[in-house]
Parts: structure tokens; C-alpha cells; sequence
């Protein structure tokens, strides 16, 4: 055999690794530099679940949809592109298809909450010579990743007589900022040096400054916990007791940002897993006349195992599902509710842990996600031997790899880490159980769940193209 004919056999059937930036023409990466400029203001902008449901239904409204609420009592043959708020922390958006919504849907699940301190409900105290606020870590977080950086609030209160006041402190340039302090190294030896990592951070100790200026004389007791909520009562007319009913979220108070000399990566907190709300939300926009009714479902508490009424083990797609059947004029009953879910495929788009150079040992490389390749196929998440996972099939795998294969659009497949190393889990499992297929499929990042997460503006733009090309798809 000689040179020509081997060179031949390997491009035949060895699996091939693509670089994006190395299929993209320069036109292609200056595409794609300019849709990660947008993406990074939607990070921005969505700091909290309720944020990015509410710069989801503004874009949606922007380009036509209609509140479903709206359709609700009677059928209509005209309205094709609708949408579902819910809670305010979870959204769902339709374009109706040409083929009768019981045949199946298009449709990719992603989450837009992330992790972060949420205020307690008893909140603001002091000591020594100082105001702080009780935090509750939400998600898994590395707890050391919260000390020292400056924190902002995003939340909202509910007055006793019903008044909604939302705040937003520490995103303007202008705004003072919060954070939770940090063990000097000069005095950490005895106290943290000898320690597990999970015994030197508690999460009791994740406390915000708030304030340091008294309210009253040095008489008066709790004047450093009087002055913060002195200066929240002139500020925004709420008393202590209205911390009860709030929800408070303390998030990083840097903007998205380029990384490395060449742009060509985005540093940000919350990518996992907004980067892909933003690209599944761009894609369906950019759907026109699908054959299949393509939705795209933007859940809440992912990172808390999905649980709650704005979860995805919630009933918000069967009452979408259903509304949809209703303003379709398709049958509402049961049975056609049944077959409409199981007859859907699904994409649970959610991130997958690149590789990471200093931190090789956890990944098993052969079936490792790097940044860069393009959007990742998860066939399965879990932990160990897959405990729970979904695991896709292999028709539906089959099936989204032609799909991406036939738009050149370049992906890979990954783990999430070594087998007994760990591992996570994602909506997947939760969209299954309606015997619909599903497939984990969203980039790889850098730092998952860390404030300042990292992806590749390439991989970014990849997996935008690859749910339009699976929203378009109408076998």
C-alpha cells in the first residue's frame, strides 16, 4: 500500500477534529465577532433569571410574537409566532409549524438561572463597626470564588400593601458595590492552611458589607444595622420586614469582557447557561416558516435540580403544549397532548466543561470538549455509571450529527469529565420522561460556575447556526 492509498484510508474513516476558526472564512469570523458584541450586552443585561425573561419577551415582542394569555379563550389562524411568561423567571416561545402540532415539535430547552448569593429573609445585621447582609449560596459554587470582588443586587421586594419594587445596585459605574471579605494570608496559616477546601469556606460566612456609617449616637444599639436600613427606607420606601417576601440576588458586577489579545473569547459570569438561552433565542427568531412547530424554552432552578413551579420538572411545557394545540384548533384532549410531546424532539441545550490545560487529569482526552471545536453533542451527563442521565439514543444522535453535518456546522462530543471524577446533570432527563428524544448539546467553557466564565466567540457562533439548522430540520 503506499502513501496516496493509506492517505486515502484515513481520510475515509478516521473522525476528524475541526477547529472552527479554521473552516471560517474571514467574512464568517467577522460574523461571528459581531454576534458575540450583542451577546455579551444580553449578558449584561441578564445578570437574573428574571432579567433574561424579561430581555427574552422584549426581543420576542420585538420581532412579532404574541402573549399566548392573549389567545387564550379563542382559535386563530393568522397569529403563528407566540410566547408564555411565567412567574416572570421562565419563558417558552412558539412559531406554529405547517404539519399540526400533535405530529412533534422542534424544540431546545435551555435554563437562564445561574449560580449566586441569594439575600436571606432576615437579612441586614451587624457587628463590630459595621452593617452586613446573611447570604444563601444558590447552586454549586466554589465558595472562595465569592470573597474579595465586588458584588452587585439585583432583586425584587413585595411591600406590605402589594407595591413591587425592583432594585438594581452596583451595575453602574456610579454605584457603590458589595462584597464578602477575605482572610488575610499573613493570618490564614493556623485558621484555613491545614484544611479541606470545603471546611475553610463555610457558606454562614458569606456575608456582604453593607455599610459602616451609624445612624444615632454611640448610644444606641444596632446603629450600623439601623443606618443601611435607614438609607433602603429613604432609598426605596421598604422596611425590614419587607425582606421577607424579596428576592435579592448578589452577582458579579463586571461586564462581559473580550479575553486574550486576539478577542476571540468572552469572559462573563452566567454563559452557563445564558449563552445558550441567547444563541436558541436568536435562532428561533431567525426561523421562518418551519415545516415543524419549533419552540424554544427558557427554564428557571436548573442549577437547584430543576425543582419548583418555573422548573423544568414543572408542568409550564404541558401547559404551553397545550395552549398551542388550543389556538392551532388541533384537539386538546389528553391523548393529543400525549402525542404532541411524544412525538417532539429536543435539543436540552446546556454547557458542557471544556478542557482545561492546567487542569488535564479530570478529563479522559479522547472524549473531552475543547474550546473551539464547535458545538458539543453530550450523549449522556450523570454521575458514575450515568445515574441520572437520559442518554440518548442512538437513531436521535444519528440523526442531529446529519442534521449538523448537512449545514457544515462544526461540533464534537464531550463528557463531563472522568468517570468517577464526578460529573452533573441537566433538564435532559426531566424533558424525557414524555418519551420525546433529547440530546445535551451547547458549547464548551472554561471555569463553569466560577463569576468570570469562559467561552470561545467561535464555538458561541457554532452553536447559534446549529439550532437554527436543527429548528429548520422537518423530517
Amino acid at each position: 500500500m503506499n502513501k496516496t492509498q493509506l492517505k486515502k484510508i484515513k481520510k475515509t474513516i478516521l473522525k476528524k477534529e475541526t477547529l472552527v476558526f479554521d473552516q471560517l472564512v474571514k467574512k464568517q469570523k467577522e460574523e461571528s465577532f459581531k454576534f458575540c458584541e450583542n451577546y455579551k450586552d444580553f449578558l449584561n443585561q441578564s445578570k437574573t433569571e428574571r432579567k433574561a425573561a424579561g430581555q427574552i419577551v422584549q426581543a420576542a415582542e420585538a420581532e412579532g410574537f404574541v402573549d399566548i394569555n392573549t389567545l387564550a379563550t379563542k382559535k386563530s389562524k393568522t397569529i403563528k409566532k407566540v410566547y408564555k411568561a411565567f412567574q416572570g423567571r421562565c419563558v417558552a416561545l412558539a412559531i406554529l409549524g405547517k404539519h399540526g402540532l400533535v405530529t412533534g415539535a422542534n424544540i431546545i430547552a435551555s435554563h437562564i438561572d445561574s449560580p449566586r448569593l441569594d439575600l436571606k429573609q432576615n437579612p441586614v445585621y451587624e457587628d463590630l463597626s459595621m452593617g452586613l447582609m446573611k447570604t444563601h449560596y444558590y447552586g454549586g459554587i466554589r465558595k472562595y470564588h465569592w470573597l474579595a470582588v465586588p458584588l452587585a443586587l439585583h432583586g425584587t421586594i413585595i411591600k406590605a400593601n402589594n407595591e413591587t419594587i425592583d432594585i438594581t445596585i452596583g451595575e453602574d459605574p456610579e454605584d457603590p458595590v458589595f462584597t464578602v471579605t477575605d482572610l488575610l494570608p499573613h493570618l490564614a496559616g493556623k485558621t484555613q492552611a491545614d484544611k479541606k477546601i470545603s471546611d475553610v469556606f463555610e457558606g454562614e460566612k458569606l456575608n456582604l458589607i453593607a455599610g459602616s456609617l451609624p445612624l444615632g449616637s454611640d448610644e444606641e444599639k444596632g446603629r450600623f444595622k439601623l443606618g443601611v436600613l435607614n438609607l433602603l427606607n429613604k432609598n426605596y420606601g421598604i422596611v425590614e420586614e419587607d425582606f421577607v417576601s424579596a428576592e435579592i440576588e448578589a452577582v458579579p458586577a463586571e461586564k462581559a469582557r473580550d479575553i486574550g489579545f486576539d478577542r476571540s473569547m468572552i469572559g462573563s459570569y452566567g454563559q452557563d447557561d445564558r449563552v445558550c438561552a441567547y444563541t436558541s433565542l436568536k435562532a428561533i427568531l431567525n426561523t421562518r416558516s418551519p415545516d415543524r412547530t419549533a419552540i424554544a424554552l427558557f427554564f428557571d432552578k436548573e442549577e437547584i435540580g430543576s425543582e419548583g413551579s418555573s422548573g423544568a420538572k414543572s408542568n409550564f411545557l404541558e401547559d404551553f403544549m397545550s395552549d398551542l394545540l388550543f389556538i392551532g384548533g388541533e384537539n386538546t384532549d389528553n391523548r393529543a397532548l400525549r402525542k404532541a410531546l411524544i412525538n417532539s424532539s429536543c435539543l436540552s441545550a446546556d454547557v458542557n466543561a471544556a478542557m482545561d490545560p492546567d487542569f488535564k487529569e479530570v478529563h479522559e482526552a479522547m472524549n473531552a470538549a475543547k474550546l473551539g471545536f464547535g458545538i458539543c453533542m453530550t450523549k449522556f451527563t450523570g454521575v458514575g455509571g450515568k445515574s441520572g442521565s437520559s442518554d440518548a439514543s442512538a437513531e436521535f444522535v444519528g440523526k442531529i450529527r446529519q442534521i449538523f453535518n448537512k449545514n457544515n456546522i462544526v461540533w464534537q462530543t464531550g463528557e463531563l469529565g472522568k468517570i468517577d471524577q464526578g460529573g452533573g446533570g441537566t433538564v435532559a432527563k426531566f424533558l424525557a420522561k414524555f418519551g420525546m428524544n433529547v440530546l445535551d448539546c451547547g458549547p464548551a467553557i472554561l471555569s463553569m460556575h466560577s463569576p468570570f466564565e469562559v467561552s470561545s466567540k467561535a464555538d458561541v457562533y457554532m452553536t447559534y447556526l446549529g439550532y437554527k439548522a436543527f429548528y429548520s430540520d422537518n423530517d
